[in-house]
C-alpha cells in the first residue's frame, strides 16, 4: 500500500513505516550541505545536458530544466535566500531541496532530472566542485599574503635583525631575508593545494550508485561542462572517494602551521622585551582592566586556529578509516569538517592586510643584530681563509668569545693584541671581516642573507607570486 506519510521522499517506495521524527530531523544534512547549492545546480545542469545527448530529454525540456535551475540559484543567492535553503522544512539534503524546488516550478519534468543518477555520485561531484572552489579562494588569499610580505621586504631594504636558533640569537640577517622565508612557505602551501586540486579534478557523474550509470550517458560531455579534466575511471572509487577532502584539510593544516609560526614570531617581536615590531592598532584590542595595554588579538587568534583546521583533518581521517567499499552514510560526516575551514581564505586576507600595516623598529633590530657575538661565525670564517681548519677556528673564536664575555665587550671591540692571544692568524683586516655588512655578505650563496643574494631572491619571489596570482585567477574562473 502506498505510504502517504513517506511521499515526497526520494527513496520512499519500499517503506511502510514512517521515520522516527527525531531520527528524521537528526539525520538531515540540509542544515550544513545547503552550502553546496551552487555546485548542485551546476552539476544538475550538466546532467540535464547528458540526458539530452542521450535523448532521454528533448532540447526544449533541457532548456526548461536548466532555466529553472538557474532561477533556483538566483533566488537563493542572497544571505536571506541561503537561510531559506538551510531552514527548509522537509528537504533531507541539498539534492532533495533542488528536486522539490524544480517540481514546484515545472511540475513532473523536475522529477525526470534524476533519471540515470544517484545521490552518491551527486554528493561526490558537489564536494569536488566545492573543494576545488575553496582551493582557488585559498590560493588567491595566499598570493595576497605573499605579496604583502614581498612589499615589506622591499621597504625594509638593508635593514638588519638577529636570526635565532633554539630561541637564542644566532647570526644577523636582513629583515627582507626573514620575510622571504615565509614567502617560501606560502609558495609550497600553494603548490600542495594546486596538486590537490589537480588530483580531485575528475568528474564522478555517471558513476551511478556504485556500478555506473544504467544509461549511455556521455560522461566526457559532463566533465567538460563542469571544468573537470575527465570522468573518474572507476565507479566504486568515484562514489566512495573522499581522499580529496582529507588531502585538502591536511594541506590547510600546513597552511595553518605556517600562519601560526608567523603569528608566534610577531607576538614575541611585539613584546617590550623584543620591541622589534609595532602591530597596527586596527588589528589589536585593549584591556578592560589595564589602560596601557595593546593586545595582539589577530596573531593570537591565528595561532589558535590551526587547532580547528588540524582537528577537521583528524576527524576525516578517523571517519574514513576502515570503511568498506563503496558509499556509506558515514561519509556524510566528512562534509562538516570540510565546511568548518571556510574561514581560512578570510584569515589569510586579514593577515595580508595586517602584514602590510606592520611597522618595524629598525634601530632596535639593528642594535640586537650587533650584540651577543652574532659575528662569531664570520670570525671563524675569517680564520678559515687564513688557512686554519674550521674546527680549530671554531675553538679559537670560542675562546675569544669567552674572553669578551668576561670583559663585557663584543669581538670587534677586542684589540688586535688581545685577539692574538688566541692565534697568530689574526691581522688588522680581521675587523673589516666582522662588521655587520661583512657578516651579512659572507653568506654569499644561493639562499643566503648576503645583500645581493637577497635582492635577487626578492626579484625572483615577486615573479613567482605574480605567476601564482595568475594561476589563482584561472582557478577561480
Amino acid at each position: 500500500m502506498f505510504n502517504e506519510q513517506q511521499s515526497g521522499k526520494m527513496w520512499s517506495g519500499r517503506f511502510r513505516e514512517p521515520l522516527d521524527a527525531e531520527f528524521e530531523a537528526w539525520q538531515r544534512s540540509i542544515v550544513f550541505d545547503w552550502r553546496l547549492l551552487d555546485e548542485e545546480i551546476a552539476a544538475s545542469k550538466a546532467h540535464a545536458s547528458a540526458l539530452c545527448a542521450a535523448k532521454i530529454l528533448t532540447r526544449d525540456e533541457t532548456t526548461e530544466l536548466r532555466a529553472a535551475l538557474d532561477a533556483i540559484a538566483a533566488e537563493h543567492a542572497s544571505e536571506a535566500g541561503k537561510a531559506l535553503v538551510r531552514d527548509h522544512a522537509t528537504a533531507e539534503d541539498i539534492h532533495h531541496f533542488v528536486e522539490l524546488e524544480l517540481v514546484a516550478r515545472i511540475g513532473s519534468l523536475g522529477l525526470r532530472l534524476h533519471t540515470g543518477r544517484s545521490r552518491n555520485e551527486q554528493i561526490a561531484t558537489d564536494l569536488r566542485l566545492y573543494v576545488r572552489r575553496q582551493i582557488g579562494l585559498t590560493v588567491e588569499a595566499l598570493a595576497a599574503w605573499a605579496n604583502a610580505l614581498v612589499e615589506q621586504a622591499r621597504a625594509a631594504g638593508d635593514a638588519v635583525m638577529p636570526s635565532y636558533t633554539h630561541m637564542q640569537r644566532a647570526e644577523p640577517v636582513l629583515v627582507a631575508h626573514w620575510l622571504l622565508a615565509y614567502v617560501e612557505m606560502i609558495l609550497r602551501d600553494a603548490a600542495r593545494l594546486r596538486d590537490c586540486s589537480a588530483r580531485l579534478n575528475y568528474c564522478p557523474l555517471g558513476s551511478g550508485a556504485v556500478a555506473g550509470a544504467t544509461l549511455a550517458l556521455d560522461r566526457d560531455l559532463v566533465a567538460r561542462e563542469l571544468g573537470f579534466n575527465a570522468p573518474t575511471a572507476n565507479s566504486m572509487d568515484a562514489t566512495s572517494d573522499r581522499d580529496f577532502i582529507l588531502e585538502y584539510l591536511q594541506a590547510l593544516t600546513i597552511v595553518g602551521l605556517h600562519l601560526s609560526r608567523f603569528a608566534e614570531e610577531i607576538t614575541l617581536f611585539a613584546t617590550a622585551e623584543f620591541n622589534f615590531v609595532t602591530p597596527p592598532e586596527a588589528f589589536s584590542t585593549g584591556s578592560s582592566a589595564m589602560p596601557q595595554k595593546k593586545n595582539p588579538d589577530l596573531t593570537e587568534l591565528i595561532r589558535a586556529k590551526v587547532g580547528r583546521i588540524h582537528g577537521a583533518a583528524e576527524a576525516v581521517t578517523l571517519l574514513l578509516k576502515g570503511l568498506p567499499l563503496a558509499y556509506n552514510k558515514d561519509m556524510q560526516e566528512t562534509q562538516e569538517p570540510a565546511f568548518a575551514v571556510e574561514f581560512v581564505p578570510q584569515m589569510l586576507r586579514l593577515v595580508a592586510r595586517f602584514t602590510a600595516a606592520l611597522q618595524f623598529n629598525r634601530e632596535r633590530m639593528n642594535e640586537a643584530a650587533q650584540s651577543g657575538y652574532l659575528n662569531a661565525m664570520a670570525a671563524a670564517t675569517y680564520l678559515v681563509h687564513k688557512g686554519v681548519p674550521f674546527r680549530t677556528a671554531h675553538e679559537k673564536i670560542g675562546n675569544a668569545v669567552r674572553y669578551g664575555l668576561e670583559k663585557g665587550v663584543e669581538l670587534n671591540a677586542l684589540s688586535l693584541d688581545e685577539l692574538r692571544k688566541f692565534g697568530e692568524e689574526f691581522k688588522e683586516d680581521f675587523f673589516a671581516a666582522v662588521t655587520l655588512t661583512a657578516t651579512l655578505d659572507c653568506h654569499n650563496v644561493t639562499g643566503g642573507t648576503a645583500r645581493e643574494r637577497v635582492r635577487e631572491a626578492l626579484a625572483a619571489a615577486a615573479d613567482r607570486i605574480a605567476a601564482l596570482k595568475q594561476e589563482a585567477v584561472h582557478a577561480g574562473a
